[in-house]
C-alpha cells in the first residue's frame, strides 16, 4: 500500500454525516487494502477450503450496496450485478475477474448508493428490501451496510497479509 488518504471520520456531527462519513472511511480502506496489487494477487484465495479473496470481497460489497440502496430504494427488480439471483456467495467467485472489471461495479454501485442518499428526505425514508419482504429505513440500511464494510475490512486485513506481508490501516 502507498499512502493512506483516507479521510477520518468526524468525531462530532449529525446522525447522517456521521454514517455517511463511516461508510466513506470503509469505502476507502476496502480500496485501499487493494492498492498497489496485480489481478492475480488480488485474486489469491486465504486457505482451503474458503474461496475468500480480496478482489471476491470488492465484488461482494458491488452487490451489498445494490441490494440495499438501488433495491431497496430505487428498483426492487434490479439484476443482481454477478448473478441473476440474489446470490451474494456467487460474488465471491473472482477466478476470472479483473480489478478494472471488480473496481468499476463497486465504483458505479458505491456512486448511486451515494447518490439515492443524498437524495433522501431524512433517515426514516422507507424502502422496500425485496429480500426480506419489509419496508425498511435508509438508517437502517446505512448500518446495515456500514457493518457489513467493518466486517469484510476485517477479512481484508488479514487476507491483504496473506498476499504480501502488508498489515495495519
Amino acid at each position: 500500500m502507498t499512502g493512506d488518504d483516507r479521510t477520518g471520520p468526524p468525531v462530532f456531527g449529525s446522525e447522517r454525516d456521521m454514517l455517511r462519513a463511516f461508510l466513506d472511511y470503509h469505502r476507502a480502506t476496502l480500496a485501499l487494502k487493494c492498492e498497489g496489487l496485480t489481478d492475480e494477487e488480488l485474486r489469491r484465495q486465504s486457505m482451503p477450503p474458503s474461496t475468500l479473496s480480496l478482489l471476491g470481497l470488492v465484488r461482494h460489497m458491488a452487490e451489498v450496496e445494490r441490494a440495499w440502496f438501488r433495491r431497496a430504494f430505487e428498483d426492487n427488480d434490479a439484476p443482481m450485478v454477478w448473478s441473476d439471483r440474489v446470490d451474494f456467495q456467487a460474488a465471491y467467485d473472482a477466478s476470472a475477474s479483473t480489478r478494472a472489471e471488480a473496481f468499476a461495479a463497486w465504483e458505479a454501485e458505491v456512486e448511486n448508493s451515494r447518490r439515492i442518499e443524498r437524495k433522501a428526505e431524512s433517515l426514516d425514508q422507507a424502502g422496500y428490501q425485496p429480500r426480506w419482504g419489509e419496508e425498511v429505513s435508509l438508517r437502517m440500511v446505512m448500518m446495515h451496510v456500514l457493518l457489513e464494510y467493518g466486517r469484510h475490512n476485517g477479512h481484508a486485513d488479514f487476507l491483504r497479509e496473506g498476499v504480501d506481508g502488508t498489515v495495519g490501516a
